[in-house]
Parts: C-alpha cells; sequence; structure tokens
C-alpha cells in the first residue's frame, strides 16, 4: 500500500512529476557511476503505487509506455541494417538460438524440480527466453551498435523473442483445447507472409513517399510514425507480439532514414528524450519489492528464477562469443543487453495468471526478476561495453588527410527549392568528419547596386541552411558575401574561410555558351585550391540503393580516384547501401596485375570490370536507383586546363539518376585517404535527400 491514500489526478501535476524523474534521475545516478536509465526504473519503483503512490498506472501511463517500448524496439531495428543481418546472419541465428533454448532448457528444468506442470514450466521459461532491450541507448551512446556481437544480438533478439511468443501461443491453445491444425496453418503462413511484406514493402513505399514528399520534413517524421504504428498493430491482428513488427519496420526503413539525418535526430530525439524513459518508468510502477517478503514461496520462486535467468543468458552470450570469436567485453555486452526483461515478458505472465497456468508466486517471481533483470542489464552494459573498443585505423599520413579534406565544406546555395537536398549531402560528409559547414550565397554587383529583395532572399537561403544544419546537430557558419562574380566570390571564400572541401550542385547540361557545367563551376573547378564535388540529385539522396563507382583502371590511381573511393565508402556506409566498383578497362596494358591499389579497395564492395568506352560501360551498368560517382579527369588545350566530357554525356543517358563528380586540384597527385576506416570509429554520419542548388 502507497503512502498516499489516493494518487495525484490533475493531469498537469502528473506531467510535471513524470518530467522531474526524467530530468533528475538520470543526471543523479550517472553522477553515481551508475546508467542513466536504472535511475528511470527504480524512480518509477518509488513513485508507483507499490511505492509512494504519488502515480497510478493508469491507461494514460501504459499507453505511452507501450509507445515507448515499440520506440525502443523501432530504433533497434533503424540500428540494423539488412546487410550487417546479412554479413552476420551465422552469428545472429546462432546466438538467437541459443538464447532461446539455453534459458528455455534450464527454466523448465529447475521448475519442473519444484512441482511446476509441464505447461506451466514451459511457459515461465519462455519468460526467461525472450528479452527486452532496455540498454540499448547505452550502446548509441558508445558508438558501438554497428560491432558485430551487437549486430548478432540484434538479429538473435528477433529470433529469441519470435520463439518466446510463438511458445506463448501453443501453449495457451493448448491449454484451451484448441491446438489444431488449424492454428499452425494460419500462424506459420501469416507470420512469413507478414515478415516478407514488411520488409520488401515498406521500403518501396518509403522511397516513393520521400520521392514525392521529401521536402516536407514533417511530413517525413509523421510517415515513419505511421508506418511503426500500422506494421505493430497488423502483428496483433495475426496474435504476434507488436513489439516484433516493430522492430521488422525499423530494419525495413532504415535506408530510407540516414543515420546522422536530420530526420533520425528528431526521430532519437523525442524516442529516446520522451517515449523510452516514459516505458522505463511505467517498468519500474509495476514492481513490488515487499510483496516477496509477505510471501514466503515467491521469495523462492523468484530466487531459482532470478538465478536460472541470469546464469541461461550468461551461457548463452558466453558460448555464442566463443563459437564466434567475440571478445570477453563483447560477450558481456551482449549478456548485459540480453538479460534484460520487460513488458513482453509481462504479458506473457499476465496471460498464464489469467489462464490459470500460473499461481500469484510465479508472477511475483518473475516480476521481482523482472526487476532484478533490468537494473543489472544497463549496469552491465555500460560496464563492459566502454571496454569494447572498435580497431582504430591506421594513423599514416593518408589517414590525416582523408580527414581534412572534410573539416571545414563549403557549400554555394543559390535556389531554395533544391537547398535543403545538396545541404544535406554536405551535412553527412561534415558530420561524418566532424567539420563544420559553411553555407554561403554570393551576391553579384557586377550590373548595378544590390536590391532589398536580393539581400532578403540571400538571408532567407542562409537562414534555411543554418536551420537544416542545426536540426543535424552539426557545426554551421553561415556566409553572406557580395562580390564582382559568383565564382571570384565562392573561390575568395573558400580561401579566406579555410575551406577543405567544395561541393557545387550541377543541372546536368551545358549549353553552347557553357564549357561543361556551366561558366561558373568551370571557374570554380579550374581554379580551386581545394576538392570540389559537383553533385547532381534528381531524386533524393535517401532514395538511394545502390553506390556506384566507376574508376579508370589505370596502374596509378589519380588523386580524384582515391577521393572518389572516400566518399563512396562513406556514403554507402551511412545509406547502408551496397557498393559497387566499376573498373573500366582501357586496353589489353590495364589488364596487368601491377596495379597495387587495387588489393585496398573496400572489402565489402563488389569489384567488377569492364572493357572499352568509358562511357558506354558506365552507362550499361548504371540506373536509375543508383548514386554514380565519377572522378573525372582535366587535359590541356592550348594552355588552358577542360574538363572531359563524360559526366554529361552519362547524364543525358541516365537524366533521372542522381550522380557526384568529384575533382581534386590541378597538379595535386597526393592521397586522399582511400583506403577505408574502421566504420565504429567514426563520428558515424548520414544525410537524407540531395539535389542541386546552383543554377548560377
Amino acid at each position: 500500500m502507497g503512502v498516499l491514500n489516493q494518487p495525484i489526478q490533475d493531469p498537469v501535476t502528473v506531467f510535471l512529476v513524470i518530467v522531474g524523474i526524467m530530468l533528475v534521475a538520470p543526471l543523479i545516478f550517472e553522477r553515481l557511476r551508475l546508467p542513466g536509465i536504472v535511475g528511470l526504473i527504480l524512480a518509477g519503483v518509488v513513485v508507483g503505487p507499490h511505492g509512494l503512490n504519488l502515480l497510478e498506472r493508469d491507461e494514460t501511463i501504459v499507453l505511452l509506455g507501450t509507445v515507448g517500448l515499440l520506440f525502443l524496439m523501432f530504433l533497434g531495428g533503424l540500428e540494423t541494417s539488412l546487410d550487417d543481418l546479412k554479413r552476420n546472419a551465422k552469428p545472429a541465428i546462432g546466438f538467437g538460438l541459443a538464447t532461446f533454448l539455453v534459458p528455455m532448457a534450464m527454466g523448465t528444468g529447475a521448475l519442473m524440480l519444484m512441482g511446476y506442470g509441464a505447461l506451466a514450466a514451459v511457459l515461465v521459461a519462455s519468460c526467461l527466453a525472450s528479452h527486452t532491450l532496455v540498454s540499448l541507448p547505452i550502446l548509441s551512446k558508445l558508438g558501438i551498435m554497428r560491432l558485430p556481437a551487437i549486430t548478432a544480438t540484434l538479429g538473435g533478439t528477433l529470433i529469441t523473442n519470435v520463439l518466446a511468443l510463438l511458445v506463448l501461443a501453443v501453449v495457451v491453445k493448448a491449454q484451451e483445447g484448441d491446438l489444431t491444425l488449424s492454428f499452425w496453418l494460419f500462424l506459420i503462413p501469416s507470420l512469413a507472409v507478414f515478415t516478407f511484406t514488411t520488409l520488401w514493402g515498406v521500403p518501396r513505399l518509403g522511397r516513393w513517399f520521400f520521392r514525392k514528399f521529401g521536402h516536407d520534413e514533417g511530413a517525413e517524421f509523421v510517415f515513419v510514425l505511421a508506418a511503426l504504428f500500422v506494421v505493430s498493430y497488423i502483428a496483433g491482428l495475426i496474435e504476434v507480439e507488436p513489439i516484433v513488427g516493430a522492430f521488422l519496420v525499423g530494419v525495413a526503413i532504415t535506408q530510407q532514414i540516414p543515420t546522422l539525418s536530420p530526420l533520425m535526430n528528431r526521430i532519437q530525439f523525442i524516442g529516446n528524450t520522451l517515449f523510452v524513459p516514459f516505458f522505463l518508468i511505467s517498468v519500474g510502477m509495476l514492481v513490488d519489492p515487499l510483496i516477496l517478503f509477505r510471501e514466503p514461496k515467491s521469495l523462492l520462486v523468484a530466487s531459482v528464477i532470478i538465478a536460472a535467468e541470469l546464469l541461461s543468458k550468461f551461457l548463452a552470450a558466453w558460448g555464442s562469443g566463443k563459437l564466434f570469436n567475440w571478445s570477453f567485453p563483447g560477450s558481456m555486452t551482449v549478456f548485459g543487453l540480453s538479460v534484460a526483461q520487460a513488458a513482453s515478458t509481462l504479458a506473457a505472465i499476465t496471460v498464464a495468471f489469467n489462464l490459470e497456468i500460473v499461481d500469484e508466486a510465479t508472477v511475483n517471481g518473475i516480476i521481482a526478476m523482472i526487476l532484478v533483470s533490468c537494473v543489472a542489464s544497463p549496469w552491465i552494459t555500460e560496464r563492459w561495453g566502454s571496454q569494447v573498443q572498435p580497431v582504430a585505423p591506421e594513423t599514416t599520413s593518408q589517414g590525416q588527410e582523408a580527414l581534412e579534406w572534410g573539416k571545414r565544406i563549403l557549400v554555394p546555395v543559390a535556389n531554395p527549392s533544391t537547398e535543403d537536398n545538396l545541404l544535406n549531402l554536405a551535412i553527412l560528409l561534415s558530420k561524418r568528419m566532424k567539420g563544420t559547414l559553411l553555407p554561403l550565397h554570393v551576391l553579384s554587383d557586377r550590373y548595378g547596386t544590390i536590391s532589398a529583395a536580393e539581400q532578403l532572399k540571400q538571408q532567407q537561403l542562409l537562414a534555411t541552411a543554418e536551420n537544416l544544419a542545426h536540426g543535424a546537430v552539426v557545426a554551421v557558419e553561415t556566409i553572406g558575401r557580395v562580390d564582382d562574380s559568383i565564382d571570384r566570390g565562392v573561390l575568395r571564400t573558400a580561401a579566406e574561410r579555410q575551406a577543405s572541401l567544395i561541393i557545387c550542385g550541377w543541372k546536368g547540361y551545358s549549353t553552347y555558351r557553357d564549357s561543361l557545367f556551366g561558366d561558373v563551376i568551370d571557374k570554380v573547378i579550374n581554379h580551386a585550391a581545394v576538392p570540389v564535388l559537383i553533385a547532381r540529385f534528381p531524386q533524393p539522396l535517401e532514395t538511394v540503393q545502390r553506390i556506384l563507382l566507376a574508376v579508370p583502371a589505370r596502374r596509378k590511381l589519380s588523386a580524384a580516384s582515391q577521393l572518389a573511393i572516400v566518399v563512396a565508402q562513406q556514403l554507402a556506409e551511412e545509406l547502408k547501401a551496397p557498393l559497387e566498383i566499376l573498373l573500366v578497362l582501357s586496353g589489353p596494358q590495364t589488364r596487368q596485375p601491377s596495379m597495387e591499389w587495387r588489393d585496398r579497395l573496400p572489402e565489402t564492395a563488389v569489384v567488377k570490370e569492364g572493357q572499352g568506352n568509358f562511357v558506354r560501360q558506365v552507362s550499361e551498368t548504371f540506373s536509375e536507383k543508383d548514386l554514380l560517382i565519377l572522378p573525372a579527369r582535366r587535359r590541356q588545350r592550348q594552355g588552358k586546363w577542360i574538363m572531359h566530357r563524360e559526366p554529361e554525356a552519362i547524364a543525358h543517358k541516365h537524366w533521372e539518376s542522381s550522380m557526384i563528380v568529384v575533382y581534386t586540384p590541378v597538379g595535386v597527385s597526393g592521397s586522399y585517404g582511400y583506403k577505408p576506416a574502421e566504420p565504429e570509429k567514426s563520428a558515424a554520419s548520414v544525410t537524407p535527400e540531395a539535389q542541386n542548388p546552383l543554377p548560377l
């Protein structure tokens, strides 16, 4: 019984108490060197009906807690790309089966020795087999979400939770006497169709929506929420726990939401600061610590259940680590992540209690196990996860140069309808390199005084750029400039602000008056002292399904090709898109295996060869859903540097496809760090859409 006879009823006061807990509890526990989410769970115990009785676990708390649980599983799915799951399929399946079968065996045996019936023992054991990823925010904070052991854990979570829920469904049907052939004929096919439809249909629907409405950030966010809850609802209709649907939709839509895009930032911010804390507090409000002492049998049952759960989860994680060569800290992190039990376990045991499969003592023991596991899980995860460090990239001069080109990225913007698209590309590269974004708008006074309307437009463009950068938490310095010409304004700003990279938009064709990209961009390319990326995005960057890098297969890799490989690798990692490298052989002499750089291409890339005309070979491989990256070269004619027209020829053949053309300063032959670094070590970045904001 709580301290107060009646809990707080005023909605404003209720929300004030909850927000106060969200603010204070994590800060206090982090000062005590304990994970902040432990504080949220224990605070829920204190203010809940079994503590001070300040708050009642009413329908509103249950609603927001359920949303928080779905958000938690959805965020876990977003961090898990299908490519990662494919690469770690064996560890994911192995760990998923181990973390299900070991608790099932130990739990069933222990409970049957205590006198439980077969159905009750199997059902309680299935509660031990499932787990809830309450410690997932800790892994995101530590930056180790994409480690193989963690990816295997996320995939294993899906497997063990589905199997545990299947056991629950089977036991319930057996108890009711409805375990018939029709049940199996409905459940298994419907689950298979549901999984396939989600993983196949949601990405296609997402690409269509972002292509049509990608300019509206609010619509993007609402679409993601709608996809989350629609799929979760459908999962419930086919008698599958909604958290399975939430995880699947996260895996399905992850490619449309780059990791460090403004959209991802909003999803994580709202989820981790509002809904997930609601879920953790609501879990704490379920726990009644004193009931264990009022019911001696509950204490005995709780002790057995807790011991079986902790030991079985540890053995599953440790054994999987030995089998798949995970480090001991990695295995312990997996143990900490998989040991927590929460809402799915409560749902299962509540169903069992209502059907009189288990008694109240068992329910109390399960609740005690939930409390212990939810407190232990964050502590173990943070304790060992902080010791899991990705392999540091080599600190060579190449690596240093690879970092330098992304430190200060200058982006000339001129068109408000396409500004967001180009800036998103710059935000991706800038955030990944921990650099600063420099949006620039140049007004030319060559033909007279600048009007007030032009000055207002400049302010609006730069304000939009600044807001977009702040939304992705990127350092930004907006620059408004007046100069006698646009190209001189860009070049002078690059020199004055020490820009390390320039990104310009391109409409995709030239006029008779222009040389290739247009008079302004040509002059920028010819005279820039830093690399220049020319980007053309008819489609949003987030709809890209493959990164295609086309490289002339020469014996010596040019500086532009080196930088193009780095850019392609980074975009592939952050967009979670496969990388394919096309080596175009111009003649028999390029077939020699002595090209030493070929061994240093990204290991995850698919490398293909073609021979003959470069434009024809690229055009035959390039498709509308690809992002083509070209290292461009220049040649001299009558003492003047001019660009080859290969990018324009390819653009004319693939008008609806996206391209990035990479140029490096004339006369530069040094390295741009094309050897890929470990993805976990980077600041992990990403950008959604991109297009062409410099129609100058």
